[in-house]
C-alpha cells in the first residue's frame, strides 16, 4: 500500500515531467516512418475487417446476443480495448530496456515508465474511441449517457494494464523471455475472453463455464464496453463483478509494485 501511495505522490509531482515524456515516447513510435500515425490505425482495422469477415454475416453468421446489432458493431467495443490492453503490456514490458539511459540516472524515478507508457498508449486509444462512436453514429445509432462510461473503463484497463507491467518489466530486465511469454498469453487471452463469439455458445452447454469467463479480469472491461454502447447499463448494475475486478487490480498492483521495488536496485547493473 505504501509503494501505492509513493507511486501516486510522485506522479502528482512530476506530472508535467511525466506528460511531456508520454508526448515524446507517442512520436517517436513513428519517427522515420512514410505514413507516420496512419500506421497505428491500419492494423487494428484490418484485424476488426477480417474478424468482421470471417465471424460475421459474409463468413461464420454468428447472431450477436443484442437485438438490431450488427456484428461490426457489437465486436468493436469488445475489440478496441483489447487492442489497448495488449498494447499497455507489449509497450509497457520493454521500457525499461527501451529507457535504459533514464534508468541508470539517480535522480530519475524508473516507477514512472510504466505510467509513461500507458499515457501513450492512451493516445492512441482515444483515437479509437472517437473512431467508434463515429462508427455508431453512420449506423444510426444515437448518443447515449452510457457512453461517456467508457472512460470508466478505459480507467480500469489502464489500471489492470499498469498493475501487470510493473511485475513484466521489472522480470524482463533479468529474464529476456518475458516478452515472449506475455505475447503468447495476450494470443491465448483474446480467445479465452468473449470478445469474437457470444459466451453463450459455451455457458448454454456448461453453465459452469459462465464463472469461468468472468474469473478474467478483462471480461469485466470488454463487458463494460458493450454495455456502455450498446445495452445501455451502467457499471453499478454489476456491483458484484466491480468490486471483483477493483480487488485483483488493487492486489496485482500491489504484487507488482513490491517486484518491481525489489528488482529496482539491480536495474542499472543489468542494463
Amino acid at each position: 500500500m505504501r509503494e501505492l501511495i509513493s507511486l501516486f505522490r510522485e506522479l502528482i509531482g512530476k506530472r508535467k515531467l511525466v506528460t511531456e515524456l508520454a508526448k515524446a515516447d507517442f512520436r517517436k513510435r513513428f519517427v522515420g516512418s512514410y505514413f507516420g500515425i496512419v500506421w497505428m490505425f491500419i492494423q487494428p482495422m484490418v484485424t476488426i475487417a477480417i474478424y468482421a469477415f470471417i465471424f460475421g454475416e459474409h463468413g461464420m453468421k454468428n447472431a450477436p446476443p443484442v437485438p438490431g446489432a450488427t456484428y461490426v458493431i457489437w465486436l468493436t467495443p469488445g475489440i478496441i480495448p483489447w487492442f489497448y490492453f495488449s498494447e499497455i503490456l507489449n509497450t509497457g514490458t520493454n521500457c525499461l530496456q527501451e529507457y535504459h539511459y533514464l534508468v541508470k540516472k539517480v535522480v530519475f524515478q524508473v516507477e514512472m515508465l510504466p505510467v509513461i507508457k500507458l499515457i501513450s498508449c492512451f493516445l492512441v486509444h482515444a483515437c479509437f474511441l472517437i473512431i467508434m462512436a463515429g462508427l455508431y453514429l453512420i449506423d444510426g445509432r444515437m448518443p447515449s449517457a452510457t457512453w461517456i462510461q467508457v472512460l470508466y473503463y478505459s480507467f480500469a484497463a489502464s489500471m489492470l494494464g499498469l498493475a501487470l507491467t510493473y511485475f513484466t518489466s521489472a522480470v524482463q530486465v533479468f529474464f529476456k523471455d518475458m516478452a515472449q511469454i506475455v505475447g503468447i498469453c495476450l494470443q491465448f487471452g483474446m480467445w479465452l475472453t468473449p470478445i469474437m463469439y457470444d459466451e453463450a455458445i459455451f455457458t448454454s452447454r456448461a453453465s459452469w463455464l459462465e464463472w469461468v469467463f468472468k474469473l478474467n479480469p478483462f471480461y469485466y472491461i470488454a463487458a463494460g464496453y458493450r454495455d456502455s454502447m450498446l445495452t445501455g447499463s451502467w457499471f453499478f448494475e454489476r456491483p458484484t463483478m466491480t468490486i471483483y475486478f477493483w480487488v485483483v487490480t488493487f492486489i496485482l498492483m500491489i504484487i507488482g509494485l513490491k517486484v518491481f521495488k525489489k528488482l529496482r536496485p539491480h536495474f542499472s547493473d543489468v542494463l
